[in-house]
């Protein structure tokens, strides 16, 4: 089937088209429909079903004869470690993890926080959980303690389970003093801590409060799966909101089994077996999706690394991992690519390694730039695809569905939209645009299975961020247009589309001009307040690495390139060399806070910035071009 044919099939018959993507999965109860309608724009699916997470993630594969079938892989460069877990290993060590947590109190429906850094323990942990039916939150490893002080009161867990310690190139990141300083803070207190002791660094345990990993399952009866209702949260995953109070965004069961299963084949086109991989951070949701719940529910062999993309040791980590374990798709972010491409513009490290049994790399976390995917499809000469996602959908909205179809790529766009999503493009007043007009991209009610029904304790909130501002549709908060064929273009934050002169433009699409520039390795564009045109754009470049031209040459040249590009319309005068840009953990761009620091407003600290030095930089930057008041 063509892929125009699939996706006719769902919009003619969406009940009929989940109801036979629901086969898939081992039922406890199977559903008596698919989508349950609770009015005022809310919806659930497979609500009535009772099913097990861990069950169809892990026991089926054992039962089904693919026990000795490597289940995860962990491949650390950071710590020189390399081992593989098999199905049968890894339901044994969940069952003894979840029998420990049952005999301490957890069960269905409580909440257990998980704070660790890329270790198999990882999911674990998270299986263990939904073992139980109890609901995880995974905070990133390391992350503040006031910020994950903020979590624990608004997840109010029973347990918490750590790890002594996250490694780091070149450093050690002590996460027990941040989780005794977040307890501390917190109003509310968890009953007991397990934390895993790694060897880099053994942590000091609270009497009466604290259990050593390993101690703690000595001698407890292992655990069976509990079936949970299909609208049963399996997790509660924060992701920034625009107040400081983070959103609990939630996912229920049925339709993250459902729907994860559907996109390992359909998008990622691996058979069970095939050894995927997704370079992410289990605290952030493609880590749930796709290093966790996805590969294992698909009976996927999945890969947890521990490292970075450059520096642990060099920019070929990426191709020795996919050459070692013989990957067949790929899922990294372009920010990943525009390290390994600075250090390494060549792709001398690309040669060194056999990577014939890779089929297609994906692309997601931000907009990925036509000059990155141009570069990496030259490199490995395999499909490169982009694919947009949020933290609150859980799996792709646009994709290129290549187990389905490979469509030709564009550079620019991540392809069409996914079968359970209705995009469209609008104007403020919510009227559809034209083909090739920008406006604000929405999706017509109900979401597809396995996106966020609601937020943890936030109804009204979850209302008012994604549902008031256009009736009958989820706001995405993501700018962009269509084309004729219906390739979507994502090309700015709604807040990143900014007004010069009266003329709306995106600065995603200045960005694509600047990235073009041979020198240029990252670039930022952000929209600074001007009192004759409203806003004035103003770009922000890091260079290759051997880059020999002078920065002000390249500053010209680009100034140049947009004008002749995108016209003189874009009032583009203005751009500075940086040695670095500030970027969440998860490899964003901070825009809203360089737009801050340009316009000298008062802004709160990002909890997820990688390096707050970084912000200084970029003070002085602003300043010798005459922005950035104090």
């Amino acid at each position: 089937m063509a892929y125009k044919d699939v996706y006719a099939a769902w919009k003619t018959d969406p009940e009929g088209f989940w109801m036979d993507a629901a086969k898939a999965i081992d039922w406890d109860e199977a559903p008596s429909k698919a989508l349950f309608d609770k009015g005022d724009h809310l919806y659930e699916w497979f609500a009535d079903a009772k099913v097990n997470t861990c069950y169809n993630a892990v026991d089926r594969h054992v039962e089904n004869g693919r026990g000795e079938q490597t289940a995860i892989i962990y491949d650390s460069p950071i710590t020189h470690t390399k081992r593989e877990i098999s199905y049968v290993e890894l339901r044994n060590r969940v069952a003894m993890l979840a029998g420990a947590l049952r005999a301490k109190g957890v069960e269905k429906g409580d909440r257990v926080i998980i704070y660790m850094p890329m270790v198999p323990e990882a999911l674990e942990a998270m299986l263990a959980c939904a073992r139980l039916g109890a609901v995880h939150s995974v905070v990133f490893g390391g992350f503040a303690a006031h910020e994950l002080a903020v979590r624990i009161d608004d997840a109010k867990p029973k347990a918490i389970i750590a790890a002594s310690c996250g490694v780091e190139p070149g450093r050690v990141v002590h996460y027990k003093p941040l989780l005794d300083a977040a307890i501390d803070q917190s109003t509310h207190k968890p009953d007991f801590c397990v934390i895993f002791q790694r060897e880099q660094e053994v942590a000091e345990l609270v009497e009466g409060r604290d259990y050593n990993w390993h101690g703690f399952q000595y001698g407890v009866e292992p655990a069976e799966c509990v079936p949970v209702e299909g609208n049963h949260p399996a997790y509660i995953l924060y992701t920034s909101g625009t107040t400081g109070q983070p959103k609990g965004v939630i996912r229920h069961t049925a339709g993250q089994l459902v729907a994860l299963n559907w996109t390992m084949k359909n998008i990622y086109n691996v058979d069970p077996g095939d050894v995927f991989w997704a370079a992410s951070d289990v605290g952030w949701v493609v880590g749930h999706s796709y290093i966790c719940y996805a590969p294992l529910i698909h009976g996927n062999t999945t890969i947890v690394f521990e490292g970075k993309p450059v520096g642990t040791p060099d920019a070929g980590t990426f191709w020795r991992v996919i050459s070692e374990h013989n990957v067949k798709s790929f899922f990294t972010a372009p920010t990943a690519f525009r390290a390994v491409k600075r250090e390494d513009p060549k792709g001398e490290f690309v040669k060194k390694y056999d990577l014939s049994g890779l089929k297609t790399v994906y692309l997601a976390g931000e907009r990925a730039d036509p000059d990155t995917i141009v570069w990496a499809q030259e490199q490995l000469g395999v499909p490169v695809v982009d694919h947009w996602w949020q933290t609150e959908t859980g799996w792709a909205i646009a994709a290129n569905p290549i187990g389905i179809e490979e469509l030709p790529i564009k550079l620019g766009s991540p392809t069409v939209p996914m079968p359970g999503y209705e995009v469209e493009i609008l104007d403020e007043g919510g009227h559809p645009m034209k083909a090739g007009e920008l406006g604000a991209i929405a999706i017509k009610l109900p979401l597809p299975p396995g996106t966020l029904p609601n937020l943890w304790n936030a109804e009204e909130r979850f209302k008012k961020s994604y549902l008031s501002h256009f009736p009958g549709y989820y706001e995405t908060g993501d700018a962009g247009m269509m084309d004729e064929d219906g390739y979507v273009y994502i090309m700015a934050r709604t807040d990143d589309v900014i007004n010069v002169a009266g003329h709306r433009l995106s600065t995603g699409a200045m960005e694509e001009v600047l990235a073009a520039h041979p020198d240029v390795a990252e670039c930022a564009v952000i929209g600074v307040t001007d009192q004759l045109k409203g806003q004035m754009p103003v770009g922000f470049l890091c260079l290759n690495a051997g880059a020999d031209k002078a920065h002000d040459d390249v500053v010209k040249d680009v100034i140049k390139m947009v004008r002749d590009q995108i016209g003189p319309v874009a009032a583009f005068k203005l751009a500075v060399v940086v040695d670095r840009l500030p970027k969440t953990r998860s490899g964003k761009i901070l825009r809203g806070t360089m737009v801050n620091i340009a316009d000298g407003t008062a802004f709160k600290m990002p909890a997820t910035i990688d390096d707050p030095a970084i912000l200084d930089e970029i003070k002085d930057a602003l300043q010798t071009i005459g922005y950035a008041k104090d």
